[in-house]
Protein backbone atom coordinates (compact mmCIF):
# COMPACT_ATOMS: atom_id res chain seq x y z
CA UNK A 1 0.00 0.00 0.00
CA UNK A 2 1.57 3.35 -0.56
CA UNK A 3 2.59 6.06 1.31
CA UNK A 4 -0.65 8.03 2.56
CA UNK A 5 -0.32 12.41 1.82
CA UNK A 6 -0.38 13.75 5.34
CA UNK A 7 -3.36 15.98 3.78
CA UNK A 8 -5.87 12.84 4.07
CA UNK A 9 -5.64 12.27 8.03
CA UNK A 10 -6.23 16.34 8.13
CA UNK A 11 -9.18 16.52 6.20
CA UNK A 12 -11.05 13.82 8.18
CA UNK A 13 -9.87 15.21 11.41
CA UNK A 14 -11.19 19.01 9.81
CA UNK A 15 -14.05 17.14 9.05
CA UNK A 16 -15.14 16.03 12.27
CA UNK A 17 -14.05 18.85 14.12
CA UNK A 18 -16.70 21.26 12.30
CA UNK A 19 -19.26 18.47 12.20
CA UNK A 20 -18.67 18.83 15.84
CA UNK A 21 -18.97 22.54 16.10
CA UNK A 22 -22.15 23.11 13.64
CA UNK A 23 -24.00 19.99 15.54
CA UNK A 24 -23.36 21.27 18.89
CA UNK A 25 -25.87 23.91 19.63
CA UNK A 26 -28.89 21.50 18.41
CA UNK A 27 -27.58 18.87 21.18
CA UNK A 28 -26.94 21.30 23.61
CA UNK A 29 -28.60 24.47 23.15
CA UNK A 30 -27.69 28.07 22.55
CA UNK A 31 -27.51 29.91 25.53
CA UNK A 32 -26.20 33.51 26.38
CA UNK A 33 -22.90 32.05 26.99
CA UNK A 34 -22.05 30.58 23.45
CA UNK A 35 -19.40 32.77 21.98
CA UNK A 36 -20.44 34.64 19.93
CA UNK A 37 -17.80 33.52 16.73
CA UNK A 38 -18.85 29.71 17.41
CA UNK A 39 -21.97 28.19 15.02
CA UNK A 40 -25.12 29.25 16.71
CA UNK A 41 -27.02 27.44 13.88
CA UNK A 42 -30.03 24.82 14.99
CA UNK A 43 -31.90 22.29 13.45
CA UNK A 44 -35.28 23.51 12.95
CA UNK A 45 -38.10 20.82 13.64
CA UNK A 46 -40.94 21.02 11.10
CA UNK A 47 -44.82 21.04 11.15
CA UNK A 48 -45.34 17.31 11.95
CA UNK A 49 -42.85 17.22 14.91
CA UNK A 50 -43.36 20.40 17.21
CA UNK A 51 -46.67 21.35 15.92
CA UNK A 52 -48.28 24.40 14.30
CA UNK A 53 -50.54 25.46 12.11
CA UNK A 54 -51.50 24.18 8.24
CA UNK A 55 -53.29 26.06 6.06
CA UNK A 56 -54.49 25.72 2.07
CA UNK A 57 -55.55 28.75 0.32
CA UNK A 58 -57.41 29.20 -2.66
CA UNK A 59 -56.53 33.11 -4.44
CA UNK A 60 -59.36 34.32 -6.24
CA UNK A 61 -57.83 35.30 -9.42
CA UNK A 62 -60.54 36.16 -10.98
CA UNK A 63 -61.23 39.54 -8.16
CA UNK A 64 -57.06 40.37 -9.54
CA UNK A 65 -58.80 40.44 -13.67
CA UNK A 66 -61.46 42.39 -12.29
CA UNK A 67 -59.35 44.68 -10.29
CA UNK A 68 -56.84 45.10 -13.70
CA UNK A 69 -60.25 46.27 -15.45
CA UNK A 70 -61.27 48.66 -13.07
CA UNK A 71 -57.42 49.97 -13.43
CA UNK A 72 -57.72 50.02 -16.91
CA UNK A 73 -60.88 52.46 -16.38
CA UNK A 74 -59.04 55.10 -14.88
CA UNK A 75 -55.91 54.38 -17.04
CA UNK A 76 -58.23 54.70 -20.38
CA UNK A 77 -60.42 57.64 -18.53
CA UNK A 78 -57.23 59.54 -18.17
CA UNK A 79 -55.67 58.76 -21.39
CA UNK A 80 -59.36 60.31 -23.00
CA UNK A 81 -58.89 63.48 -20.92
CA UNK A 82 -55.00 64.03 -22.04
CA UNK A 83 -56.53 63.34 -25.86
CA UNK A 84 -59.59 65.57 -25.52
CA UNK A 85 -61.45 63.01 -26.80
CA UNK A 86 -64.95 63.00 -25.94
CA UNK A 87 -67.10 60.00 -24.60
CA UNK A 88 -70.50 59.65 -23.22
CA UNK A 89 -69.95 57.08 -20.70
CA UNK A 90 -66.90 54.57 -19.34
CA UNK A 91 -67.50 51.61 -17.34
CA UNK A 92 -66.52 47.93 -16.43
CA UNK A 93 -69.62 46.02 -17.51
CA UNK A 94 -67.78 42.10 -16.86
CA UNK A 95 -64.54 40.42 -15.20
CA UNK A 96 -62.63 41.48 -18.01
CA UNK A 97 -64.44 44.17 -20.59
CA UNK A 98 -65.36 47.14 -20.12
CA UNK A 99 -67.34 49.67 -22.58
CA UNK A 100 -66.86 53.58 -23.65
CA UNK A 101 -70.30 55.08 -24.95
CA UNK A 102 -69.23 57.55 -27.95
CA UNK A 103 -70.73 60.86 -28.83
CA UNK A 104 -70.42 60.31 -32.65
CA UNK A 105 -68.60 57.97 -35.06
CA UNK A 106 -65.75 61.23 -35.48
CA UNK A 107 -64.60 60.33 -31.95
CA UNK A 108 -64.74 56.93 -32.67
CA UNK A 109 -62.51 56.69 -35.40
CA UNK A 110 -59.81 58.94 -33.40
CA UNK A 111 -60.17 56.42 -30.29
CA UNK A 112 -59.56 53.74 -31.92
CA UNK A 113 -55.97 53.55 -32.96
CA UNK A 114 -54.80 55.74 -29.52
CA UNK A 115 -56.44 52.67 -27.27
CA UNK A 116 -54.68 50.14 -29.92
CA UNK A 117 -51.09 51.52 -29.27
CA UNK A 118 -51.20 52.25 -25.22
CA UNK A 119 -53.40 49.23 -24.69
CA UNK A 120 -51.84 46.52 -27.03
CA UNK A 121 -53.82 43.09 -24.79
CA UNK A 122 -56.94 44.73 -25.41
CA UNK A 123 -59.16 43.23 -27.90
CA UNK A 124 -61.18 46.17 -29.34
CA UNK A 125 -64.57 45.41 -30.86
CA UNK A 126 -67.85 48.03 -31.99
CA UNK A 127 -71.18 46.94 -30.83
CA UNK A 128 -74.58 48.83 -30.58
CA UNK A 129 -74.14 49.91 -34.05
CA UNK A 130 -70.90 52.20 -33.59
CA UNK A 131 -72.31 53.78 -30.62
CA UNK A 132 -69.85 52.14 -27.96
CA UNK A 133 -66.92 50.48 -28.05
CA UNK A 134 -65.75 47.20 -26.36
CA UNK A 135 -62.68 46.16 -24.70
CA UNK A 136 -62.02 42.98 -23.69
CA UNK A 137 -58.46 41.63 -22.00
CA UNK A 138 -57.11 39.14 -24.24
CA UNK A 139 -57.30 35.45 -22.82
CA UNK A 140 -53.33 34.93 -23.01
CA UNK A 141 -53.16 38.15 -20.84
CA UNK A 142 -55.96 36.82 -18.41
CA UNK A 143 -53.67 33.98 -17.96
CA UNK A 144 -50.86 35.75 -16.88
CA UNK A 145 -52.53 37.93 -14.81
CA UNK A 146 -53.96 34.78 -12.86
CA UNK A 147 -50.57 33.33 -12.67
CA UNK A 148 -48.83 36.59 -11.47
CA UNK A 149 -51.50 36.78 -8.73
CA UNK A 150 -50.73 33.39 -7.29
CA UNK A 151 -46.92 34.22 -7.46
CA UNK A 152 -47.20 37.59 -5.83
CA UNK A 153 -49.97 36.59 -3.29
CA UNK A 154 -47.12 33.78 -2.04
CA UNK A 155 -44.63 36.58 -2.36
CA UNK A 156 -46.56 38.71 -0.09
CA UNK A 157 -47.68 36.41 2.55
CA UNK A 158 -44.16 35.28 3.13
CA UNK A 159 -42.73 39.08 3.75
CA UNK A 160 -46.02 39.21 5.98
CA UNK A 161 -44.62 35.92 7.96
CA UNK A 162 -41.48 36.68 8.02
CA UNK A 163 -42.04 39.99 9.98
CA UNK A 164 -44.34 37.82 11.92
CA UNK A 165 -41.00 36.19 12.96
CA UNK A 166 -42.46 32.54 12.12
CA UNK A 167 -39.32 30.23 11.95
CA UNK A 168 -38.79 28.28 9.02
CA UNK A 169 -42.26 28.29 7.56
CA UNK A 170 -43.27 26.25 4.12
CA UNK A 171 -45.29 28.16 1.80
CA UNK A 172 -45.65 26.97 -1.71
CA UNK A 173 -47.98 27.03 -4.98
CA UNK A 174 -49.92 23.44 -5.49
CA UNK A 175 -51.94 23.45 -8.37
CA UNK A 176 -52.99 26.77 -10.24
CA UNK A 177 -54.72 28.91 -7.75
CA UNK A 178 -53.67 27.13 -4.68
CA UNK A 179 -51.13 28.08 -1.66
CA UNK A 180 -49.98 25.90 0.61
CA UNK A 181 -48.47 26.96 4.66
CA UNK A 182 -47.25 25.27 6.87
CA UNK A 183 -46.06 27.29 9.90
CA UNK A 184 -44.69 25.42 12.78
CA UNK A 185 -44.71 26.81 15.84
CA UNK A 186 -47.49 28.44 15.46
CA UNK A 187 -49.68 29.12 19.02
CA UNK A 188 -52.24 31.56 17.39
CA UNK A 189 -53.83 30.26 14.49
CA UNK A 190 -56.74 33.18 14.71
CA UNK A 191 -54.02 35.63 14.50
CA UNK A 192 -51.75 34.19 12.39
CA UNK A 193 -55.20 33.64 9.75
CA UNK A 194 -55.79 36.93 9.93
CA UNK A 195 -52.12 37.95 9.18
CA UNK A 196 -52.47 35.95 6.12
CA UNK A 197 -55.59 35.84 4.41
CA UNK A 198 -56.48 39.93 4.97
CA UNK A 199 -56.20 41.25 1.47
CA UNK A 200 -55.11 44.83 3.08
CA UNK A 201 -55.96 47.00 -0.08
CA UNK A 202 -55.67 50.81 1.52
CA UNK A 203 -57.26 53.17 -0.73
CA UNK A 204 -58.02 57.08 0.10
CA UNK A 205 -61.69 58.25 -1.72
CA UNK A 206 -63.34 61.43 -1.35
CA UNK A 207 -66.46 61.92 0.61
CA UNK A 208 -69.47 62.52 -1.80
CA UNK A 209 -70.60 65.67 0.81
CA UNK A 210 -73.39 66.72 -1.98
CA UNK A 211 -74.86 62.82 -2.83
CA UNK A 212 -78.23 62.09 -0.34
CA UNK A 213 -76.96 59.24 1.82
CA UNK A 214 -80.45 58.25 2.90
CA UNK A 215 -81.77 57.28 -0.47
CA UNK A 216 -78.07 55.78 -1.41
CA UNK A 217 -79.25 53.61 1.84
CA UNK A 218 -82.09 52.70 0.45
CA UNK A 219 -80.78 51.82 -3.27
CA UNK A 220 -80.22 54.65 -5.11
CA UNK A 221 -76.67 55.07 -5.25
CA UNK A 222 -75.56 57.98 -7.23
CA UNK A 223 -73.89 56.84 -10.78
CA UNK A 224 -70.08 57.05 -9.65
CA UNK A 225 -70.75 56.75 -5.91
CA UNK A 226 -70.59 53.90 -3.31
CA UNK A 227 -71.87 53.44 0.03
CA UNK A 228 -69.02 51.59 2.73
CA UNK A 229 -69.59 51.28 6.36
CA UNK A 230 -67.11 52.51 8.77
CA UNK A 231 -64.67 50.38 11.35
CA UNK A 232 -67.50 48.58 14.09
CA UNK A 233 -65.03 49.17 16.52
CA UNK A 234 -64.36 52.26 16.06
CA UNK A 235 -63.42 54.49 19.45
CA UNK A 236 -67.35 55.41 20.76
CA UNK A 237 -69.41 53.68 18.09
CA UNK A 238 -71.89 50.90 18.56
CA UNK A 239 -73.20 50.47 14.81
CA UNK A 240 -71.46 50.44 11.25
CA UNK A 241 -71.37 54.03 10.43
CA UNK A 242 -72.28 54.67 6.58
CA UNK A 243 -70.21 56.71 4.36
CA UNK A 244 -71.14 57.94 0.66
CA UNK A 245 -67.85 58.10 -1.32
CA UNK A 246 -66.80 58.27 -4.83
CA UNK A 247 -65.97 54.79 -6.28
CA UNK A 248 -63.04 56.31 -7.94
CA UNK A 249 -59.67 56.01 -5.65
CA UNK A 250 -57.62 58.85 -5.48
CA UNK A 251 -54.78 57.19 -3.80
CA UNK A 252 -53.73 53.64 -3.19
CA UNK A 253 -51.55 52.05 -0.53
CA UNK A 254 -49.26 51.01 -3.41
CA UNK A 255 -47.39 54.04 -3.38
CA UNK A 256 -46.32 53.39 0.90
CA UNK A 257 -43.07 53.11 1.92
CA UNK A 258 -43.28 52.54 5.76
CA UNK A 259 -46.21 51.55 8.31
CA UNK A 260 -45.01 52.00 12.16
CA UNK A 261 -47.03 52.11 15.49
CA UNK A 262 -47.28 55.10 17.38
CA UNK A 263 -49.48 55.93 20.32
CA UNK A 264 -52.42 58.54 20.46
CA UNK A 265 -51.38 60.68 23.78
CA UNK A 266 -54.67 62.06 24.16
CA UNK A 267 -56.19 58.45 23.77
CA UNK A 268 -53.65 56.37 24.55
CA UNK A 269 -54.37 54.15 22.36
CA UNK A 270 -52.06 52.45 19.06
CA UNK A 271 -52.36 53.92 15.65
CA UNK A 272 -50.53 53.04 12.46
CA UNK A 273 -48.95 56.03 11.00
CA UNK A 274 -48.22 55.62 7.27
CA UNK A 275 -45.41 56.74 5.00
CA UNK A 276 -45.72 57.55 1.24
CA UNK A 277 -42.56 57.20 -1.40
CA UNK A 278 -41.84 59.90 -3.56
CA UNK A 279 -44.48 59.92 -5.88
CA UNK A 280 -46.69 59.06 -3.03
CA UNK A 281 -46.10 62.03 -1.02
CA UNK A 282 -46.15 64.31 -3.91
CA UNK A 283 -49.98 62.98 -4.91
CA UNK A 284 -51.35 63.63 -1.86
CA UNK A 285 -50.05 66.92 -1.18
CA UNK A 286 -51.47 67.78 -4.19
CA UNK A 287 -54.52 66.22 -3.39
CA UNK A 288 -55.13 68.13 0.02
CA UNK A 289 -54.39 71.04 -1.70
CA UNK A 290 -56.88 70.69 -4.01
CA UNK A 291 -59.57 69.70 -1.01
CA UNK A 292 -59.44 72.03 1.34
CA UNK A 293 -62.44 72.16 3.66
CA UNK A 294 -63.53 68.41 1.94
CA UNK A 295 -63.81 64.65 3.58
CA UNK A 296 -61.35 62.04 2.62
CA UNK A 297 -61.81 58.75 3.63
CA UNK A 298 -59.35 55.98 4.76
CA UNK A 299 -60.74 53.13 3.47
CA UNK A 300 -58.81 49.25 4.42
CA UNK A 301 -60.54 46.57 2.97
CA UNK A 302 -63.83 48.63 1.51
CA UNK A 303 -63.81 48.96 5.50
CA UNK A 304 -64.06 53.18 6.13
CA UNK A 305 -61.33 53.49 8.96
CA UNK A 306 -61.60 57.56 9.15
CA UNK A 307 -62.91 60.10 7.34
CA UNK A 308 -60.83 63.16 8.62
CA UNK A 309 -61.82 66.55 6.94
CA UNK A 310 -58.49 68.44 4.96
CA UNK A 311 -57.55 71.63 6.66
CA UNK A 312 -54.55 72.58 4.81
CA UNK A 313 -52.23 70.93 2.73
CA UNK A 314 -50.61 68.24 3.97
CA UNK A 315 -46.90 67.69 2.92
CA UNK A 316 -44.12 65.19 3.39
CA UNK A 317 -46.13 62.33 2.68
CA UNK A 318 -47.40 60.60 6.05
CA UNK A 319 -51.08 59.94 7.07
CA UNK A 320 -52.42 57.92 9.77
CA UNK A 321 -54.96 54.91 10.39
CA UNK A 322 -56.48 54.95 13.87
CA UNK A 323 -58.95 53.17 15.15
CA UNK A 324 -60.15 50.87 18.62
CA UNK A 325 -56.50 48.88 18.23
CA UNK A 326 -54.87 46.46 20.28
CA UNK A 327 -51.42 46.81 20.39
CA UNK A 328 -51.16 43.33 18.62
CA UNK A 329 -54.14 44.39 15.91
CA UNK A 330 -51.82 47.80 15.65
CA UNK A 331 -48.79 45.62 14.82
CA UNK A 332 -50.42 42.93 12.63
CA UNK A 333 -51.81 46.21 10.41
CA UNK A 334 -48.28 47.64 10.05
CA UNK A 335 -46.95 44.33 9.16
CA UNK A 336 -49.59 43.83 6.37
CA UNK A 337 -49.06 47.10 5.02
CA UNK A 338 -45.00 47.31 4.81
CA UNK A 339 -45.69 44.13 2.79
CA UNK A 340 -48.45 45.24 0.98
CA UNK A 341 -51.72 43.81 -0.67
CA UNK A 342 -52.71 41.20 -1.63
CA UNK A 343 -53.14 41.52 -5.49
CA UNK A 344 -56.87 39.02 -4.87
CA UNK A 345 -58.52 37.70 -2.05
CA UNK A 346 -57.30 34.38 -0.61
CA UNK A 347 -59.78 31.70 0.74
CA UNK A 348 -58.77 28.97 3.35
CA UNK A 349 -59.98 25.86 2.27
CA UNK A 350 -58.23 23.11 4.61
CA UNK A 351 -57.43 24.31 8.35
CA UNK A 352 -55.59 21.61 10.20
CA UNK A 353 -53.67 22.64 13.89
CA UNK A 354 -51.48 19.67 14.83
CA UNK A 355 -50.91 19.99 18.38
CA UNK A 356 -47.82 19.52 20.17
CA UNK A 357 -48.53 16.29 21.85
CA UNK A 358 -48.05 14.82 18.44
CA UNK A 359 -44.81 16.24 17.57
CA UNK A 360 -43.71 14.54 21.33
CA UNK A 361 -44.88 11.27 20.06
CA UNK A 362 -43.45 11.66 16.27
CA UNK A 363 -39.89 12.57 17.76
CA UNK A 364 -40.14 10.12 20.25
CA UNK A 365 -41.13 7.03 17.69
CA UNK A 366 -38.73 8.36 15.18
CA UNK A 367 -35.27 8.39 17.82
CA UNK A 368 -36.72 4.74 18.68
CA UNK A 369 -36.56 3.50 15.21
CA UNK A 370 -33.65 5.36 14.22
CA UNK A 371 -31.73 4.02 17.06
CA UNK A 372 -33.39 0.41 16.14
CA UNK A 373 -32.36 0.22 12.60
CA UNK A 374 -29.13 1.53 13.50
CA UNK A 375 -28.60 -0.88 16.01
CA UNK A 376 -29.27 -3.97 14.02
CA UNK A 377 -27.11 -2.44 10.95
CA UNK A 378 -24.10 -2.17 13.81
CA UNK A 379 -24.38 -5.21 14.74
CA UNK A 380 -24.96 -6.83 11.28
CA UNK A 381 -21.73 -5.33 10.44
CA UNK A 382 -19.50 -6.16 13.57
CA UNK A 383 -20.65 -9.53 13.32
CA UNK A 384 -20.83 -10.39 9.46
CA UNK A 385 -17.39 -8.51 8.76
CA UNK A 386 -15.52 -8.39 11.92
CA UNK A 387 -13.07 -5.73 12.41
CA UNK A 388 -13.99 -4.54 8.77
CA UNK A 389 -17.46 -4.04 9.72
CA UNK A 390 -16.36 -1.94 13.16
CA UNK A 391 -14.28 0.10 10.63
CA UNK A 392 -17.88 0.33 8.70
CA UNK A 393 -19.84 1.29 11.93
CA UNK A 394 -17.53 4.00 12.65
CA UNK A 395 -18.44 5.55 9.11
CA UNK A 396 -22.08 5.44 9.42
CA UNK A 397 -21.59 6.94 12.95
CA UNK A 398 -19.45 9.95 11.17
CA UNK A 399 -21.98 10.06 8.59
CA UNK A 400 -25.33 10.58 10.91
CA UNK A 401 -22.78 13.34 12.49
CA UNK A 402 -22.04 14.82 9.30
CA UNK A 403 -25.38 14.83 7.97
CA UNK A 404 -27.19 16.37 10.94
CA UNK A 405 -24.27 19.08 11.27
CA UNK A 406 -24.94 19.96 7.53
CA UNK A 407 -28.83 20.28 8.14
CA UNK A 408 -27.74 22.55 11.43
CA UNK A 409 -25.39 24.34 9.19
CA UNK A 410 -28.42 25.35 6.45
CA UNK A 411 -30.78 26.07 9.16
CA UNK A 412 -32.22 23.10 7.83
CA UNK A 413 -36.37 21.76 8.72
CA UNK A 414 -36.25 18.23 10.39
CA UNK A 415 -39.55 16.48 9.36
CA UNK A 416 -40.98 12.66 10.13
CA UNK A 417 -40.21 12.19 6.47
CA UNK A 418 -36.80 13.27 7.25
CA UNK A 419 -36.14 11.07 9.92
CA UNK A 420 -37.12 8.24 7.94
CA UNK A 421 -34.65 8.96 5.45
CA UNK A 422 -32.23 8.94 8.55
CA UNK A 423 -33.49 5.51 9.31
CA UNK A 424 -33.04 4.65 5.69
CA UNK A 425 -29.74 6.08 4.99
CA UNK A 426 -28.11 4.22 8.43
CA UNK A 427 -28.78 0.95 5.69
CA UNK A 428 -27.65 2.42 2.65
CA UNK A 429 -24.48 4.25 4.21
CA UNK A 430 -23.07 0.87 5.11
CA UNK A 431 -23.76 -0.49 1.10
CA UNK A 432 -20.51 1.34 -0.45
CA UNK A 433 -18.47 -0.33 2.47
CA UNK A 434 -20.32 -3.63 2.10
CA UNK A 435 -19.52 -3.32 -2.16
CA UNK A 436 -15.83 -2.73 -0.91
CA UNK A 437 -15.56 -5.42 1.14
CA UNK A 438 -16.67 -8.14 -1.17
CA UNK A 439 -14.44 -7.19 -3.42
CA UNK A 440 -11.54 -7.59 -0.86
CA UNK A 441 -12.65 -11.00 -0.18
CA UNK A 442 -12.65 -11.61 -4.10
CA UNK A 443 -9.25 -10.21 -4.37
CA UNK A 444 -7.88 -12.26 -1.33
CA UNK A 445 -9.45 -15.65 -3.06
CA UNK A 446 -7.61 -15.02 -5.50
CA UNK A 447 -4.12 -14.91 -3.98
CA UNK A 448 -3.68 -11.23 -3.45
CA UNK A 449 -1.94 -10.19 -0.51
CA UNK A 450 -3.60 -8.08 2.14
CA UNK A 451 -2.68 -4.74 1.56
CA UNK A 452 -3.20 -5.37 -2.38
CA UNK A 453 -6.20 -6.54 -1.91
CA UNK A 454 -7.76 -3.72 0.04
CA UNK A 455 -5.93 -1.33 -2.98
CA UNK A 456 -7.63 -3.62 -5.59
CA UNK A 457 -11.13 -3.19 -3.59
CA UNK A 458 -11.48 0.40 -3.19
CA UNK A 459 -9.80 1.05 -6.54
CA UNK A 460 -12.44 -1.47 -8.14
CA UNK A 461 -15.57 -0.72 -6.22
CA UNK A 462 -15.35 3.12 -6.97
CA UNK A 463 -17.09 3.07 -10.11
CA UNK A 464 -19.55 0.47 -8.96
CA UNK A 465 -20.30 3.36 -5.95
CA UNK A 466 -20.34 5.89 -7.91
CA UNK A 467 -23.22 4.76 -10.63
CA UNK A 468 -25.17 3.34 -8.06
CA UNK A 469 -25.14 7.07 -5.57
CA UNK A 470 -25.60 9.02 -8.78
CA UNK A 471 -28.76 7.34 -9.88
CA UNK A 472 -30.13 8.20 -6.30
CA UNK A 473 -29.17 11.54 -6.10
CA UNK A 474 -31.10 11.94 -9.66
CA UNK A 475 -33.96 10.37 -7.83
CA UNK A 476 -33.57 12.88 -5.04
CA UNK A 477 -33.53 16.07 -6.71
CA UNK A 478 -36.39 15.21 -8.82
CA UNK A 479 -37.95 14.57 -5.40
CA UNK A 480 -37.30 18.00 -4.02
CA UNK A 481 -38.05 19.97 -7.83
CA UNK A 482 -41.50 18.05 -7.96
CA UNK A 483 -42.41 17.11 -4.28
CA UNK A 484 -44.00 19.08 -1.44
CA UNK A 485 -42.77 19.79 1.80
CA UNK A 486 -42.45 16.85 3.91
CA UNK A 487 -41.26 14.67 0.05
CA UNK A 488 -38.60 17.39 -0.43
CA UNK A 489 -37.50 17.11 3.51
CA UNK A 490 -36.88 13.30 2.65
CA UNK A 491 -34.80 14.31 -0.96
CA UNK A 492 -33.08 17.02 1.44
CA UNK A 493 -31.84 14.43 4.30
CA UNK A 494 -31.44 11.28 1.45
CA UNK A 495 -29.11 13.65 -1.05
CA UNK A 496 -26.93 14.65 1.76
CA UNK A 497 -26.55 11.25 3.25
CA UNK A 498 -26.11 10.03 0.43
CA UNK A 499 -23.06 12.38 -0.27
CA UNK A 500 -21.63 12.33 3.34
CA UNK A 501 -21.91 8.51 2.86
CA UNK A 502 -19.65 8.51 -0.41
CA UNK A 503 -16.90 10.31 1.91
CA UNK A 504 -16.86 8.37 4.76
CA UNK A 505 -17.24 5.02 3.32
CA UNK A 506 -15.06 5.56 0.24
CA UNK A 507 -12.29 8.34 2.11
CA UNK A 508 -12.51 8.48 5.49
CA UNK A 509 -12.54 4.52 6.15
CA UNK A 510 -9.66 4.17 3.85
CA UNK A 511 -7.58 6.89 5.67
CA UNK A 512 -8.21 5.59 9.05
CA UNK A 513 -7.51 1.85 7.57
CA UNK A 514 -4.05 3.14 6.32
CA UNK A 515 -3.84 4.80 9.42
CA UNK A 516 -4.09 1.46 11.25
CA UNK A 517 -1.86 -0.73 9.33
CA UNK A 518 1.06 2.01 8.83
CA UNK A 519 4.32 0.41 9.02
CA UNK A 520 2.76 -3.34 10.15
CA UNK A 521 3.30 -6.69 8.70
CA UNK A 522 -0.51 -7.95 8.30
CA UNK A 523 -0.69 -11.49 7.16
CA UNK A 524 -4.03 -12.19 7.69
CA UNK A 525 -6.90 -9.36 7.25
CA UNK A 526 -10.39 -9.55 9.97
CA UNK A 527 -12.90 -9.72 7.00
Amino acid sequence: MRQQPLWKPLVVLLAMLLSALYLLPSVMGVGSGWPNWLPSQVIQRGLDLQGGLYLLLHVETDKAIEQTTENMVDDIRGLLREQRIRYRSLERVGMAQLTIGMTDAAELAKIRPILAKNFPNLLLKEVNEGQELQLSIKESEQIAIRQFAVEQSIQTIRSRIDQFGVAEPTIQKQGEERILIQLPGMDDPTRAKSLIGRTARLEFKMVDEKGDLSAALNGKVPPGDVVLYGDPSARGKTARQPYLLNKRTVLSGDLLTDAQVNIDKQYNEPYVSITFNRQGAHKFGQLTADHVGERMAIVLDNTVYSAPVIREKIEGGRAQISGSFTPEEAHDLAIILRAGALPAPVNILEERTVGPTMGSDSIHQGIVSTMIGGLLVLVFMGVYYRGFGMLANVAVVFNIVILLAILAALHATLTLPGIAGVVLLIGMSVDANVLIYERIREELRMGKTPLAAIDHGYSKAFSTIMDANITTLITGAVLYQFGTGPVRGFAVTLSIGLIASMFTAIFVTRVLLTMFIKNRRIQRLSI
